[in-house]
């Protein structure tokens, strides 16, 4: 019995919903894209939610080049009660993914356990660098064809979560890649590959380029108020890059809170460093080279003195890495 078999044994009503975590990046979207082709050819329809705007957005490129359907959900109670809910590239319970109504019968994710949650089926998987190849590998378990849309948006989740398969590959990664390859359309790739920077994305970038605040080999730096989630993490790309940092923390002011996006190179584990710094004043993890964290407003907004505030952030990294402030 493959996982998909064991997939398809679990659902119940002939439509599932598939929901991926908040702001899905490309990995997200084609991992969910992926999975309800597969149980469409089964007889089982899917719909892909999600919560947080992806416009201008390259995932919203992909959407659009690929014709991905997808519904954007704003808020828990657009689902009923008795649905069915798949999740893809996230878990439930994590700060990254709305809790909408229904059931989270299944999980398919590749990022670390830190909150056990009772699945009738997970496939969960932390030493897989994208949720794409694990998607992929259920076409290949069960010798289904692959069609071109398809494996063109499994290859760039998996070329987007691997940073062009230098971080966190597996040999999973590696095997779906070069199956991927030869089925995609390199049009669409090189496309989105292209021209995914906005001009209006160039105002955070300069914002957090002149607030870089560096400690030893660790970066911090402000992307401003309101920053889309998915610029927080290319900013963060970015600014890994610089030489001899080892550790970049990039945050952005929300309105209830701030949001992080963390990189890290080979030296440290930005996960388990982001989920020990967080702990008792917000939460957050992921993998070796990449984490998220949102640390929320207790009490007023308007009363919380955000320079306070953002300083303990940064001591709780810093002790966390036993770095001098």
């Amino acid at each position: 019995m493959t996982n998909l078999d064991k997939i398809i044994s679990k659902v119940n009503n002939n439509k599932v919903y598939i929901q991926t975590h908040n702001f899905p990046d490309p990995d997200a979207i084609a991992s969910a894209y992926g999975l309800s082709v597969l149980l469409r050819i089964r007889g089982i329809d899917a719909q892909i939610t999600y919560n947080g705007s992806i416009d201008k957005t390259v995932t919203a490129k992909m959407v659009r080049r690929l014709g991905i359907k997808v519904v954007e959900s704003e808020s828990a109670d657009e689902l009923e009660n008795d649905d069915e809910i798949i999740i893809v590239d996230a878990q439930k319970g994590n700060a990254n993914i709305i809790n909408m109504n229904g059931t989270e019968i299944i999980c398919i994710d590749h990022h670390p356990i830190y909150i056990n949650e009772d699945y009738q089926f997970s496939d969960i998987r932390p030493e897989v660098g994208a949720c794409a190849s694990i998607i992929a590998s259920y076409y290949v378990e069960n010798d289904i064809d692959i069609p071109k849309n398809v494996a063109t948006a499994l290859l760039y989740g998996i070329k987007v979560d691997t940073a062009d398969m230098k971080r966190g590959v597996s040999d999973l990664d590696m095997e779906m890649f070069y199956i991927l390859h030869g089925l995609a359309d390199n049009d669409v790739l090189y496309d989105l590959d292209s021209s995914i920077i906005e001009m209006s994305d160039l105002k955070s970038y300069s914002t957090a380029i002149s607030s870089v605040d560096i400690y030893e080999s660790v970066c911090f730096a402000d992307a401003g108020k309101n920053c889309p989630d998915a610029l927080i993490a290319n900013i963060a790309d970015f600014l890994i890059t610089l030489n001899g940092i080892e550790l970049t923390v990039i945050y952005s002011v929300k309105a209830d809170g701030i949001k992080l996006s963390i990189r890290s190179n080979s030296n440290y584990r930005a996960g388990y460093i982001t989920n020990i710094a967080l702990e008792g004043i917000g939460s957050g993890g992921g993998h070796d080279n990449m984490a998220g964290g949102f640390l929320p407003f207790k009490g007023n907004p308007e009363e919380i003195n955000l320079n306070e505030f953002i300083i303990q952030m940064k001591e709780r990294f810093l002790q966390t890495l036993d770095v001098s402030y």
